[in-house]
């Protein structure tokens, strides 16, 4: 049944200002426009008054998701309102704007396909539009409750998942969040999306961002990045709006923070800081290099020791944060932009685990590992960009990076290995490590424009250091079931320096050929040095470690430096451009030893480096891209240091000094086809890529008591170290497809996907094959009621094959699939409740991995003031006390399945400040409110319409 008239309380949602003084004359003109078959609000539709005494004087404005408008400071008089919407006959009124404010009866338009042309401004309504090598998605087309952020809005998108700290499209990582097309928060997805509220939010680009100088010359230099531009709503870009929060709960769970923005322009300033006990962190550490990256091996067999977890985001285990980031965006005059962001983070984290891995050997070798550790990390990172636009055809862009970080940790762990179920050995280890480092990274960028059209020249210096100082020890007790029944005790102390200083460059000369060609014609110099010194120490008679273990210390240099240039061709003729070209590379590389004896490896390698790429734009909304790009990658000090490292006797591994730069190939195929008219869209996205010289590695699991590099190793432990191996490949393939389902107003996407990789190792001096086949699929369905109801389902599942050529009874197969359904429900204007309930369940793992549980999350809140802008939320995660974390992870020699600890259940109390100032005093759905003195939809008598 089609309504007679505005409900009163929707109305009160859409109002946003409040009256301007009578005193003005001034009025407020409202209504809703929608769909005359089904009754539907149209988000999008233009509404257009011309003053019939003054026909110059005309305003306009779209209707919002409800299908709402609302026009301010009208004088009286009589009007003439257009609504106009893409796809509908446009409907016209005769109104009269008398001595109070006017809400109209709603406006139903009739859908008429044969007037699209007619329509000279067309409606945002459309959730997507490809626009060259750009997917843009209308927001207003995907509705989100009134408190919703950035990420809770593009998840509802097609192509977009979000997983822990990462963002994806289509499979692909973004590596890149832009506001407005400038950096926010350096970057960094996490801290954009979950900061940047919903309703700013216009429309979102994808897209694939090259490198500054690659944008310039117009040439694809294959360094893009995956790339979210969030175009901010007209009148939002000026003003200010955030959020204070905190709570506390059971257990003395604890969660508080704030979200502070001032916008006005180009000028954009944001404070952003938490501090909890849960888990939470709203931005991710990104960009951190390494504490260990040039100090050789650390202890443990999964890293513990080394501060791996550190550049993860400590998803294990349970986190306390305190964070904060500084913000800032600006232009000073019209010829400099100045953007930079300040991090501090530290994290304490807890974790439990236990792992069981399966080796690919023909008497069921297999190790069983408890651990318990603590992580400290504290870290400081500061990012500039500055771009100054000298004339018309030279600019100067300087872009340095720091990064300061400590590191401090402690672990404890127990294993055991058995073969054939056979007591082979047993292990007790504790290691600890502390550590810092810094990292400076300046980018400077010249870029010339010559007089004749396209002819350009560019520069780029890249100066990169960074160094890192650690000490640590490890007590380690270890009982081998041999013969000798010979019970091993490691009791050292170490300490580790390193370095890494490049300095590179990119020369890059366009020049046109013909109308649509273009020759592009580079040379990239560079040259990479890096040191590792680590010397470890046993303890003396009078107990001081001060006796030098020559065996396991060392003193290590290599050097790597790069000549490359090439010639490349580019075609841009109508709706096909292609670009064809080589680079030609000598690169050469030494590793020296100087302590405790001298080693010396001298290489050079000459690598021929083709390149191409083909686009295709069709008038018919489908876009195919096709790239084929190689390159080479030299390996680290870590994976050339000679030095064996015998901190957890049973795995003891070394570096190589003997290896090779690999060589990787790389294809690349896009195809994405629109359905405007019915609002569906298809993507297919495959790559494939190749590896000669791929560094694997080689395992011998010791059968006796051994000597390797003048270490003696027992029988039960195992060796391994990098070597070079060909025939690694691997292929990637994500197709999408989305539609509307008008009948519950919602949005229904589709994924399915499929991996496969191909990696050889050695085992026992013998050549191994391990083939991983993935098949993942899966569905959204979000809600596109109204910003009251929210909702969503969503499946995602993983089934997963994995074969060996050595050893084929160590095949197997393993799925693991989950299913989630949220719901978020508006009552009265103040009262929300939220349920977020996700059933996971995992099969084909190890004995003992296998599980099914429940994750449920539930909350209810109220919002009080008069403007709403105050929420009291209750919270209770993992109502059934089931949480888990479990996950399997497959390498050339084993497959390990992994459980750790994590949260449980717990109750929380949280109060929540929100508020939005925009100019004009445009502002957020949260704080819409009806004006005093609007009289209620029901007693207006409807106007004259002329149709």
């Amino acid at each position: 049944m089609k309504s007679k008239g505005v409900p009163g309380v929707l109305m009160a949602l859409f109002l946003l200002v409040p009256l301007l003084s009578r005193s003005q004359q001034l009025h407020q003109l409202a209504g809703t426009i929608n769909d005359g078959k089904d009754s539907t609000a149209l988000p999008g539709a233009v509404v257009l008054v011309v003053n019939l005494t003054d026909t110059t004087n005309k305003r306009g404005v779209t209707t919002t998701q409800d299908g709402l408008f609302l026009l301010n400071a009208l004088p009286e008089g009589r009007y003439q309102l257009t609504v106009s919407f893409l796809g509908y006959k446009t409907a016209t009124r005769s109104i009269t704007v008398g001595k109070q404010n006017l809400v109209l009866p709603t406006i139903f338009l009739s859908s008429d396909a044969k007037q699209l042309s007619e329509v000279s401004v067309v409606g945002l309504a459309t959730p997507m539009q490809i626009k060259g090598d750009t997917v843009e998605y209308n927001a207003d087309a995907f509705k989100v409750n009134a408190d919703a952020s950035a990420e809770d809005l593009i998840k509802k998108m097609p192509g977009v998942t979000t997983e822990g700290n990462t963002v994806k499209v289509n499979g692909e990582e973004v590596k890149k969040i832009l506001v407005d097309g400038k950096p926010f928060f350096s970057d960094d997805p996490t801290a954009t999306l979950r900061n940047l509220p919903a309703d700013v939010v216009g429309n979102m680009q994808v897209f694939d961002k090259q490198t500054d100088q690659a944008e310039f010359t117009g040439f694809k230099d294959g360094n893009a990045e995956k790339t979210i531009n969030l175009k901010t709503k007209k009148g939002m870009n000026v003003g200010d709006f955030g959020k204070v929060y905190g709570g506390y709960g059971t257990d003395g769970k604890y969660n508080g923070g704030l979200t502070l923005n001032h916008f006005n322009g180009s000028r954009r300033i944001s404070l952003i800081g938490m501090s909890n006990n849960i888990n939470q962190q709203n931005f991710a550490i990104a960009d951190i290099m390494s504490l260990m990256s040039n100090a050789g091996t650390q202890p443990g067999p999964t890293g513990s020791g080394s501060g791996a977890n550190f550049f993860t985001g400590q998803q294990n285990g349970i986190t306390t944060t305190h964070a904060v980031g500084l913000n800032y965006n600006d232009s000073w005059g019209k010829k400099i932009n100045v953007s930079g962001s300040y991090f501090l983070n530290y994290t304490d984290n807890q974790n439990a685990s236990s792992i069981l891995r399966n080796y690919y050997t023909k008497d069921n070798l297999n190790y069983r590992q408890n651990s318990t550790g603590e992580t400290k990390n504290l870290n400081h990172k500061v990012n500039l960009k500055m771009e100054y636009l000298i004339d018309s055809l030279n600019k100067l862009t300087v872009a340095p990076r720091l990064t300061f970080q400590t590191n401090k940790s402690a672990t404890h762990l127990t294993g055991n290995t058995r073969a054939d179920d056979r007591a082979l050995s047993t292990l007790s280890n504790d290691t600890r490590y502390t550590a810092s480092a810094y990292d400076f990274n300046n980018d400077v960028l010249w870029q010339h424009k010559f007089r004749k059209n396209k002819r350009t020249f560019s520069l780029n210096v890249n100066t990169q250091f960074n160094t890192s100082n650690g000490d640590g020890s490890y007590y380690s007790s270890t009982l081998y079931n041999d013969t000798l029944f010979q019970n091993d005790i490691t009791d050292q102390k170490y300490t580790t320096t390193g370095s890494s200083r490049t300095v590179g460059a990119n020369l890059s000369y366009t020049e046109p050929a013909g109308k649509n060609g273009l020759w592009l014609f580079s040379y990239k110099p560079s040259v990479t040095r890096n040191d590792a010194d680590r010397i470890v120490n046993n303890p003396g008679a009078d107990g001081d470690y001060t006796q030098n273990d020559l065996q396991v210390s060392n003193t290590f240099e290599s050097h790597y430096s790069v000549q490359q240039g090439g010639l490349n061709y580019s075609l841009n003729k109508g709706r096909n451009a292609f670009t064809l070209g080589v680079d030609a590379q000598q690169a050469n590389l030494t590793a020296r030893q100087t302590y405790p004896e001298t080693l010396l490896r001298d290489q050079s390698f000459f690598t021929l480096l083709p390149s191409a790429s083909y686009t295709y734009k069709s008038p018919n909304n489908f876009n195919m891209n096709l790239n084929y790009r190689t390159s080479t990658k030299a390996p680290g000090i870590s994976q050339l240091q000679n030095l064996v490292d015998r901190s957890n006797s049973l795995f003891v591994r070394s570096g190589n000094p003997d290896l090779k730069q690999s060589t990787e190939q790389g294809l690349l195929l896009r195809l994405m086809k629109r359905l405007p008219e019915k609002e569906k869209h298809v993507i297919v996205f495959v790559k494939a890529t190749q590896t000669d010289n791929y560094i694997g590695n080689s395992t011998t699991i010791l059968n006796s008591d051994t000597v390797i590099q003048n270490v003696n190793l027992e029988r039960g432990s195992q060796f391994s170290r990098p070597v070079n191996l060909n025939n690694y490949y691997t292929i990637t393939s994500f197709g999408a497809f989305g539609f509307p389902i008008r009948a519950i107003k919602s949005n229904f996407n589709v994924n399915a996907g499929y991996g496969l990789t191909h990696t050889p190792a050695l085992i026992n001096n013998r050549l191994n094959y391990a083939l991983n086949n993935a098949f993942k699929g899966g569905f959204y369905l979000s809600s596109n009621v109204s910003q009251q109801l929210d909702f969503s389902l969503a499946y995602n599942g993983s089934y997963n094959t994995v074969s060996n050529s050595l050893q084929t009874q160590s095949n197997s197969t393993y799925l693991n699939h989950s299913f989630t359904a949220k719901a978020n429900y508006l009552l009265f204007n103040r009262l929300v409740l939220n349920s977020d309930i996700t059933q996971y369940t995992y099969t084909g793992l190890a004995s003992g991995f296998n599980q099914s549980y429940t994750l449920w999350n539930a909350s209810i809140a109220y919002k009080l003031l008069k403007n709403r802008a105050l929420e009291m939320k209750l919270s209770a995660y993992d109502l059934l006390n089931q949480n888990r974390s479990i996950s399997r992870t497959l390498t050339e020699t084993y497959t390990e399945d992994s459980q750790t600890k994590v949260l449980n259940r717990y109750f929380l109390l949280t109060l929540t400040y929100t508020f939005k100032r925009f100019k004009n005093n445009a502002v957020g759905p949260q704080e819409m409110k009806l004006p005093k003195g609007l009289p209620p939809p029901e007693n207006m008598p409807p106007p004259p319409m002329d149709r």
